[in-house]
């Protein structure tokens, strides 16, 4: 194995409390905190792991947003990946389009293996690793939770409703990785200046003859329903008469 590009994407950090735009026409995002989405770390940590085992190994970091991804992009280089490229676009990329400009970055750096998060905590879509496996025309496996790599096979353990499931896959191939994975390294501040050397690339949907086509349009966004008061009640018989007249029994 010589090449692993791992895809990472821009959204609000978690810890931030989300707020809907009162047009309701989608999340606020002026001076709110964005981070590395949760499961696009822990597949790059994944990938620096494998890099520690191996020898000569690259990791490349990828992304698609504005301007301001680069500052996740560094965030993954001080985690140590070698380098990073951004396909810069103000506009909003779904899921089929991120395939097809991963697949079209696939193309150019020829890597072994292509990691990726399951999801992405703003859309919570799950598609994306699965799509740019199809058209890329390689294996899969999702929902990993151990991975292993012999030579040119990856054997991958994956989360299912019935337990677990242990699949091997040829390499080149496509993994998302879940929460259970690994634990994500810790960012030291020598590193995050080591990283403002290291290559980050700046390319387009254009150069990479990829073409934004819309294919959803959102309707509306609502926040959850704020939860009712709880209500004390003195014995069992009582509590079945709440539930009654809420309709719930």
């Amino acid at each position: 194995m010589q090449k692993i590009m791992v895809c990472i994407k821009r959204v609000v950090d978690y810890n931030v409390r989300i707020r809907v735009k009162p047009d309701g026409s989608g999340v606020m995002l002026d001076g709110v905190k964005m981070s590395v989405n949760p499961f696009d770390e822990i597949a790059l940590e994944e990938a620096l792991r494998i890099k520690e085992r191996g020898t000569g190994i690259e990791v490349v970091a990828v992304s698609i947003g504005v301007a301001d991804t680069q500052q996740q992009l560094r965030t993954a280089l001080a985690m140590g990946a070698d380098r990073a490229i951004l396909v810069q676009t103000d506009q909003p990329v779904e899921a089929l389009v991120a395939a097809q400009t991963f697949l079209a970055l696939a193309r150019k750096e020829n890597p072994d293996l292509i990691f990726l998060g399951k999801q992405a905590i703003d859309d919570d879509a799950n598609q994306t690793g699965q799509m740019l496996a199809a058209i890329w025309e390689r294996p899969q496996a999702t929902y990993a939770s151990k991975v292993e790599i012999t030579g040119e096979k990856a054997t991958v353990t994956r989360e299912i409703d019935a337990g677990l499931e242990t699949i091997e896959v040829d390499l080149p191939a496509v993994v998302t990785v879940d929460l259970r994975l690994n634990e994500p390294r810790y960012v030291k501040l020598p590193d995050i200046m080591k990283a403002k050397k290291k290559p980050l690339d700046v390319t387009s949907l254009e150069a990479l003859g990829v073409g934004n086509a819309v294919f959803l349009k959102t309707v509306k966004t609502e926040p959850p329903a704020q939860r009712q008061k709880g209500v004390m009640v003195k014995d069992v018989a009582e509590l079945v008469d709440a539930l009654k007249k809420k309709g719930l029994i």
